[in-house]
């Protein structure tokens, strides 16, 4: 998965997208965790007792989850915009070198649920 402003993945491509101009109001760096509802290292067993086999099992899990974690984690950006009716926008997007600061005017790209921070 990936969160960056400037990839498109298939499905998001030939859509028209609502465009809207807005002001940056403030830009946070934020960490993005991978979805970890399936878990990279549940396993354990061989001989032994139950009881050995189900804790090395969730031990495995564990670790596991937390290097999968590490792995999949990626720095981002929250970056609040401020639209001309006064309102304003948080969107949260992978960092990928972009340099947004505040007052600079960007677009705000939407699709599908999908919101990007574009110059």
């Amino acid at each position: 998965m990936n969160d960056s402003a400037d990839v498109y993945d298939s499905t998001q491509t030939q859509h028209e997208q609502t465009v809207r101009m807005a002001t940056v109001e403030s830009v946070r760096r934020v960490a993005i965790d991978a979805d970890r509802s399936a878990p990279f290292g549940a396993f354990g067993g061989g001989r032994g007792s139950l009881l050995t086999s189900i804790i090395g099992g969730i031990a495995g899990a564990v670790v596991g989850n937390e290097v999968q974690g590490r792995l999949e984690r990626q720095n981002g950006l929250e970056i609040t915009v401020r639209l001309a009716n006064g309102d304003l926008r948080a969107i949260t997007q992978a960092d990928d070198g972009q340099m947004f600061r505040a007052g600079q005017r960007v677009r705000l790209l939407s699709s599908g649920g999908v919101m990007r921070v574009t110059v």
